[in-house]
């Protein structure tokens, strides 16, 4: 069920349709190793033999795809993630801003736990940070009493769930140590508002940061995370981040996604109508 709601239909004369699938998570976190997933990876390579164009957010989640589930019989298309114009319109800073933020659901994938070590690996350096933690999630309490565990609560705030522009003003550095990632919303939009970015090398971060990708953590790694955040703390944003804004604002755009959509739909249409022909 999950799968077939994201096959989509474009309706062409004569009553056909041209098949387009846009796979997200299951093809990147379902393992043939359990049931579910093996389920999950069967429906999807089923689909793929009836599939005119699949659509994928990232080049990291089309070869996912292609080594899980196969490569497609028809089209296949990298089409990034874009925000919006008044995505990019600055955010201000609270007054009494925490020094890192991170902004997203609460459980394990996404490195929480990895952030709060580091937090505790500077206070032990000597180095008072503070943090808002934003988001919900089926792993808050473990968080929450691990940053208790580690006397981190008058450092770590966790201020639930909000809108991510709500959520930007509540830090000065934006922290992504997440363990999986496909092409996260929350790294574009961060960069977007301006606010300097810590991210790990996974998944299709990478293709956001490009030329820069260097700088980027790698997953699980609490050492290189505080080593990272006392280094930016202590130079500050630098260029990069207005490098980061300037791709942002150049290659992942709403209107960059359309454009990107529309001229895959098109493209299947033309590799269709030549496979009838023969």
């Amino acid at each position: 069920t999950l799968s077939l709601s994201r096959t989509n239909a474009f309706f062409l004369g004569g009553g056909k349709a041209l098949r387009v699938y846009t796979p997200h998570g299951g093809s990147l976190h379902f393992s043939r190793a359990n049931p579910v997933g093996l389920a999950y990876l069967s429906v999807e390579k089923m689909l793929l033999r009836k599939t005119d164009l699949a659509l994928f957010e990232s080049e990291y989640a089309k070869a996912v795809f292609e080594q899980k589930i196969g490569v497609p019989a028809g089209l296949a298309a990298v089409v990034h993630n874009g925000v919006r114009p008044e995505e990019f319109e600055p955010v201000a800073a609270e007054p009494d801003a925490a020094d890192i933020l991170f902004v997203g659901e609460l459980r394990r994938l996404k490195g929480v736990d990895v952030l709060i070590e580091a937090i505790a690996l500077l206070k032990s350096r000597g180095q008072t940070v503070r943090a808002a933690i934003v988001g919900d999630g089926p792993d808050r309490a473990g968080f929450v009493s691990l940053a208790t565990a580690r006397k981190l609560g008058e450092q770590i705030e966790f201020a639930g769930a909000m809108p991510a522009r709500r959520a930007f003003a509540k830090g000065r550095l934006l922290a992504v140590p997440s363990r999986a990632e496909s092409l996260p919303y929350i790294v574009l939009e961060g960069i977007a508002v301006g606010l300097p970015v810590i991210a790990t090398n996974v998944g299709g971060i990478p293709e956001i940061f490009g030329p820069g990708e260097g700088a980027l953590l790698p997953p699980d790694d609490p050492v290189a995370l505080a080593d990272a955040i006392a280094a930016r703390i202590e130079r500050g944003a630098g260029g990069e981040t207005a490098r980061l804004r300037t791709r942002v604002s150049e290659l992942f755009t709403v209107s960059a996604m359309t454009a990107g959509v529309l001229s895959a739909y098109e493209r299947a249409l033309e590799l269709r109508a030549t496979s009838s022909a023969h």
